[in-house]
């Protein structure tokens, strides 16, 4: 019973990784089927377990709820009328609005039971009856055609009516890859996604349509799944579990300072001190075991008042108060460091800086003004004359400037893999779902943040969070691409329990440093 209760749990974590287009979930489909599962029985069990969740989210102890059924023509409107008829069963008042002539065979049966049922049917939103709920199963996964008038006037009035909508696998008008509205899309307070995660539910210009997203899982074989998307599928979702299992933890019993990784920043200006500070703060949370800062000069008391167990180095500065140039301790070069990141607070006059640390052979990682003068320089011819690791982690102003010929907002997640492979870095594309990508094609995707990481600063301190893991993972042989990830992940929970705790607005980038290690507990 034990190893059973594991081997459930471990497919559960995997189900809960993948990622699929609407190509992709055709095709496992497909297998499904073809394998001897009746699509009738399929739509059966998917739609008991709707219909269970439903009951689970609205129940109340007065009364039963009104609900409304949107069905559309396909096999998605065939498991909402198996919801209706469920609910109806169950004792809710249930009516059904169908505006389409032609629908599935499958599809088509069902609405006659429903109707046999005495379950009513309306043509049109403006004959629908007062509800508690609409259960939304117009259009499923799969829809790439723009919506338009009478059906796309139809959902702009279902979203005028006020009503929780709960959407089953995708909400109507969304399209399933890019999460772009095809004309209109249903507004859902609520979405069901099915069988497997969808790749619109990690795209940023879905989110404001999808509510709350989860996943309803009817037991798609992983062997399936595999056959299609193969042992190690290109999009993955950053997970709990995938995230801590890729921290440098536990540490050996017996270490130093050294072998946990010797990090440098290079950040800050006079006119900037708070973004050195700040990525300082986030470095400091990584465990890296020892941290190194170089700063203008006259920076250096303020640093050494916030960070006191790092070696905070002065720099001579120009007159702007920018770094002029690096002046490291006596036998000392940037190949002494495991990792080096450059950017927050540096300012565009610290042009030669960034110009040396890309001809260094360590691993750097480039934010902020980093990026900027990356940018002028030309990102990618730029990159390509580099041998070691880089990677960058610019939002989408910043992307636009590093990559100005494959910036798609229409998909975000083609366009990171796209500027990884261009430039062999690894890049992770800041958003409300964060994007990651390798050189090699590989995108992971942080699956939850908060608008509370909406603030100047946040970005900083994730750089130093990120850089700190990188030079510990240098030392330990761990795959950079996921501690990326990791960093993603830990940066954005530390920012949703701020949130929680302190409420969307009361979380400035020096109080997301103090939720870092809490994030982790």
């Amino acid at each position: 019973m034990i190893q059973h209760s594991g081997l459930m749990q471990d497919r559960q974590e995997q189900i809960s990784q993948v990622v699929v287009t609407a190509g992709q979930m055709r095709d496992i489909e497909k297998r499904i089927f073809a394998a001897g599962m009746p699509v009738v029985a399929l739509m059966e069990k998917v739609a008991g377990l709707i219909a269970r969740r439903i009951q689970a989210l609205i129940s109340s102890p007065v009364k039963k709820s009104r609900i409304g059924i949107l069905v559309g023509p396909g096999h998605n409107g065939g498991d909402a009328l198996v919801v209706a008829r469920e609910l109806h069963f169950c004792g809710y008042e249930v009516w059904i609005y169908s505006p389409f002539s032609k629908l599935k065979e499958l599809t088509s049966q069902h609405l006659q039971y429903a109707q046999s049922l005495g379950i009513p049917v309306y043509q049109t939103v403006a004959q629908l009856p007062n509800s508690d709920f609409l259960i939304d199963g117009l259009f499923g996964f799969g829809l790439e055609r723009t919506l338009t008038d009478p059906i796309a006037l139809e959902i702009n009035q279902l979203n005028e009516l006020s009503v929780p909508i709960i959407s089953i696998d995708l909400p109507s008008g969304l399209h399933t890859d890019t999460g772009e509205v095809l004309g209109t899309a249903i507004r859902a307070t609520h979405t069901f996604c099915l069988g497997l995660w969808k790749l619109a539910f990690l795209q940023d210009q879905a989110l404001n349509y999808l509510g709350k997203a989860e996943l309803i899982d009817f037991d798609i074989p992983l062997a399936e799944v595999q056959a299609v998307l193969g042992d190690t599928p290109k999009i993955k979702r950053i997970t709990r579990a995938i995230a801590l299992s890729t921290l440098p933890l536990p540490r050996p019993p017996v270490t130093h300072k050294y072998k946990e990784g010797h990090l440098l920043l290079i950040c800050g200006s006079r006119r900037y001190a708070g973004g050195a500070i700040l990525t300082g703060l986030g470095a400091r949370a990584s465990g890296v075991g020892m941290l190194s800062i170089a700063v203008p000069e006259s920076l250096k008391p303020l640093l050494v008042s916030h960070l006191p167990e790092a070696l905070i180095v002065g720099c001579p500065e120009t007159e702007t108060g920018a770094i002029a140039h690096l002046q490291l301790p006596e036998n000392t070069d940037l190949s002494s460091f495991n990792a080096i990141a450059c950017g927050p607070g540096l300012t565009r006059d610290a042009t030669p800086i960034v110009q040396e640390v890309l001809q260094s052979d360590a691993p750097l990682l480039l934010d902020a003004d980093g990026l900027n003068i990356l940018a002028q320089m030309g990102t990618i011819p730029t990159l390509k004359k580099r041998q070691a690791l880089t990677v960058l982690t610019p939002h989408t102003g910043e992307f636009q400037r590093l990559f100005p010929d494959i910036a798609d907002a229409k998909d975000r997640v083609l366009a990171v893999r796209e500027a990884a492979a261009q430039s062999g870095a690894v890049i992770l594309l800041k958003g409300a779902r964060t994007a990651i990508a390798n050189p090699q094609g590989a995108v992971w995707i942080n699956p939850e943040s908060t608008p509370a990481l909406a603030r100047g600063g946040s970005g900083d301190v994730l750089t130093g969070l990120l850089s700190g893991l990188l030079a510990q993972a240098a030392t330990k042989q761990i795959t950079v691409e996921n501690i990326v990830a990791t960093a993603a992940w830990w940066h954005s929970q530390a920012g949703i329990l701020a949130a929680q705790e302190r409420t969307e607005l009361g979380v400035d980038a020096f109080t997301l440093t103090q939720y870092l290690m809490k994030a982790l507990t």
